[in-house]
């Protein structure tokens, strides 16, 4: 009888031991559990803004810098003259080309108004044939001028006729004569202008159809400028050029003041960037390729990873 009863208490207590064991294990494995579902969530929210927050401070620092969304200027908008407004260029969207008749018409603008200032020396013959003239006519139209060719056994330049591979010269034969001829002012090359400039097209259109017929009231200019609110400082030493009717198309359209600027300007913007064509069809090509390789890679990654994600994983504590 006093062994039963002592050995009452001895079971009591294991079994109290082994309750309080289970209940902590059972309690540690409900913890594990729930840090478990609640660790895939707070690291897929912190994925989640951390991608966020990668996203917008790139995104800001393109839009302040210029290296993505907004264009590199030459000069800053403080330093510019009065803002060009926004013109709906055509060559501008996405799918759309050059008017290659408004080309062939701003070439033209360009001979026989411009070109008895400005040069155009990084644009040689061959490249208009097929995009404004054909190969015919602007191998005529080189024919015209004469270059300096190889010199002879004594050293004298000879003069040869233009070819399809020479570019076109400049009305100056330095930059002291074109300096000379402009009291002191350099007329800049028109090759890349578009580019050079802030506003691009909308500048040099906003210039070119911007000159009063008086300046304002109060405005002193020095002398031999011209006032142009678009011009920094709206002293220019270009006067106004283009006038209605000053030249006559080819094609029937009214020689008007602004009809002329918009072609000059889109012929300078094709000088200026003659691989446009070729950059938008690349970047549709590259789009679309992207496009249908980020559908395959989702398809791929997702019916890879389907059954590692969808399997369901059973702990089966210790008995």
């Amino acid at each position: 009888m006093l062994a039963r009863s002592c050995l009452r208490p001895t079971s009591s207590t294991a079994l109290l031991k082994t309750a309080v064991r289970n209940s902590t294990r059972r309690a540690a494995t409900s913890s594990t559990t729930t840090s478990n579902a609640a660790s895939p969530r707070n690291l897929n929210i912190a994925g989640t803004v951390s991608t966020l927050a990668a996203v917008g401070s790139i995104a800001w620092y393109y839009q302040q810098y210029g290296f993505g969304f907004s264009p590199v200027h030459a000069m800053t908008p403080s330093e510019e003259g009065l803002h060009a407004p926004k013109y709906p260029w055509a060559h501008e969207a996405w799918l759309s080309t050059f008017d290659h008749q408004g080309l062939r018409r701003g070439f033209q603008v360009y001979r026989e108004v411009c070109a008895s200032c400005h040069s155009l020396s990084r644009v040689s013959w061959r490249t208009l044939v097929a995009v404004s003239h054909t190969a015919d006519e602007v191998k005529a139209m080189a024919e015209e001028i004469e270059y300096d060719d190889e010199p002879n056994d004594q050293g004298e330049i000879n003069k040869r006729t233009g070819k399809l591979s020479d570019y076109i010269p400049s009305p100056y034969p330095n930059e002291e004569a074109a300096r000379a001829a402009n009291q002191g002012a350099l007329p800049p090359d028109l090759s890349l202008i578009v580019k050079a400039r802030h506003g691009g097209c909308d500048y040099i259109f906003a210039l070119l159809t911007g000159y009063p017929d008086e300046p304002p009231a109060g405005v002193q200019l020095s002398e031999g400028l011209n006032f142009n609110p678009y011009f920094p400082g709206t002293g220019i030493a270009m006067a106004r050029v283009l006038y209605d009717g000053l030249v006559e198309y080819d094609d029937g359209t009214p020689a008007t003041t602004s009809q002329m600027a918009k072609d000059v300007v889109e012929f300078l913007n094709w000088a200026a960037e003659p691989e446009m064509d070729q950059r938008k069809k690349m970047g549709m090509k590259v789009i679309i390729i992207s496009t249908v390789l980020t559908g395959l890679s989702i398809w791929v990654k997702r019916y890879k990873w389907a059954p590692i994600k969808a399997r369901k994983l059973v702990y089966n504590p210790p008995k």
